[in-house]
């Protein structure tokens, strides 16, 4: 492992709001926010907007350091690197305040840093971080949980899941996905890492490469097959100089997203998805395709959703046929997120790093 390194390992964050009365509001709400606010957001994060593109559901930016997407009701921001995610939550709160949205829940996830000490505050350690989103949200959000997955006492591994979920615990639609109900509804996180060296190349640009990130991002997309995970997908993506890679994916009111730092010692990638819960085939097929491109050495699976066996079966159905061995599965429950199912899973007959 490399003494130091770019933090591949993603923070994310999601906010929801509720409380527009205004008919002028229903379907925009967030998405009203000008630009110049989304920067002061991005600005107390240390990072910044390098692509974007939106549908008639949610608006979806590529930063220099991972993703945001923006939904009239709910706001999601995925960083990496050195970033100060939960700096965000007190100017994102006030934002939302002066369009009529107060905060019902907020739900904070993450894996395991490969260079955790690199990390300013408040990310310098997970009851950090738990702190600072108690201190940061209003007490009306009290229904709270926090919790790593799998715990200490369980079998270590190099992938660990940081979750804190908190919650008015009121009953809320979810109109930005355009489901009835919140048992329609599972979001997939990947981490990958010791990512195959011949495939990560695919994720270098060429020394003295001119090209734009986003006409280099697009060949990248094609190259790796990308592309293919979701065909119906509009795909916004960027390559990065010298290397590194961001794309969010628009499949009508679902998002998915990936970003890869392919550098040996510490490369890792990452997938995220969202959609139904009850379309089993997709889940799987999806997972299969992402192994494929990235081919990692170690991986963990985080599901959230209503169902916990369900959404097991189908990941390891998914992954264990390419060679990846499941190592560990944990389940949790956290108010208004739902249930949490946590799996590592290692290559079999791979040599691995030490």
């Amino acid at each position: 492992m490399a003494v130091s390194g770019f933090e591949g390992f993603e923070k994310r964050l999601e906010l929801k709001f509720s409380g527009h009365d205004d008919p002028k509001m229903i379907g925009t709400g967030l998405r009203r926010i000008d630009f110049d606010s989304i920067q002061q957001v991005l600005d107390a994060v240390q990072c910044t907007v390098v692509s974007a593109v939106g549908n008639r559901h949610f608006d979806s930016y590529v930063l220099s350091e991972s993703s945001l997407f923006v939904y009239p009701t709910k706001i999601i921001i995925k960083t990496c690197g050195t970033t100060q995610l939960l700096k965000s939550v007190p100017i994102m709160l006030s934002h939302a305040s002066d369009i009529g949205l107060n905060i019902c829940s907020c739900r904070y996830t993450r894996g395991s840093f490969i260079f955790p000490k690199a990390q300013p505050f408040p990310h310098t350690s997970f009851r950090d971080e738990v702190e600072y989103l108690d201190q940061s949200l209003p007490n009306d959000l009290c229904y709270r949980k926090a919790s790593v997955m799998p715990s200490k006492k369980q079998k270590k591994s190099s992938h660990s899941w940081h979750v804190y979920s908190a919650s008015d615990h009121t009953d809320h639609d979810i109109e930005d996905m355009n489901f009835d109900h919140e048992d329609g509804i599972f979001t997939i996180e990947v981490c990958m890492t010791e990512l195959d060296q011949i495939l990560s190349r695919n994720f270098f640009r060429s020394f003295g490469d001119s090209t734009p990130g986003e006409v280099a991002g697009k060949e990248m997309t094609k190259l790796t097959g990308i592309n293919k995970i979701n065909p119906n997908a509009l795909i916004c993506d960027f390559a990065f100089d010298p290397c590194g890679y961001s794309m969010n994916g628009l499949d009508n009111s679902c998002y998915s997203t990936i970003h890869v730092t392919p550098e040996d010692g510490f490369s890792y990638a990452s997938f995220e998805c969202v959609g139904f819960v009850d379309d089993y085939k997709s889940i799987r097929e999806t997972l299969k395709r992402v192994v494929q491109i990235f081919r990692p050495g170690v991986m963990s699976v985080s599901t959230t959703s209503s169902s916990s066996q369900c959404m097991s079966r189908c990941v390891t159905n998914a992954v264990e046929p390419l060679g990846m061995k499941r190592r560990s599965c944990t389940v949790d429950e956290f108010p208004a997120a739902g249930v949490v199912v946590f799996q590592t899973f290692t290559s079999v007959g791979r040599k691995r790093l030490v």
